[in-house]
């Protein structure tokens, strides 16, 4: 028997903390759980975090890192962040191949975040 793991946080690089607190506080709304300075850890669901740490150097591109927040109410997301000033993507979209409802907006250190639904019956 494995020993159990109580709780997760991934943990990214951004080159402005400042910027990435609001984003998340106030633009999404998530609970700030831990701030430790030079890192930020933010709650997404029970057990689930997210953490950013400053970095002093400039950040790499992100374009392989993507964010995933996983909800039945992606409409009222994609609402909820043109009400604050900021600019998805577009529209919520159905994408067939992965059957999955979604709209993606950068975050301040641009990172990818997508906002979707699952339209698969197997999740």
């Amino acid at each position: 028997m494995r020993p159990s793991i109580d709780e997760s946080i991934t943990f990214l690089p951004t080159a402005d903390l400042g910027a990435t607190r609001r984003f998340y506080e106030e633009a999404l709304g998530l609970k700030l759980r831990l701030d430790q300075g030079s890192c930020l850890i933010f709650e997404l669901a029970p057990g689930q975090h997210i953490g950013f740490c400053a970095k002093d150097s400039a950040v790499a591109p992100p374009e392989r890192i993507m964010i995933t927040l996983v909800t039945q109410e992606v409409e009222a997301w994609y609402d909820h962040l043109l009400a604050q000033g900021l600019s998805p993507d577009g529209p919520p979209r159905l994408n067939p191949t992965y059957k999955i409802f979604h709209f993606f907006i950068a975050d301040p250190s641009g990172y990818l975040v997508e906002v979707q639904r699952f339209e698969d019956p197997r999740w």
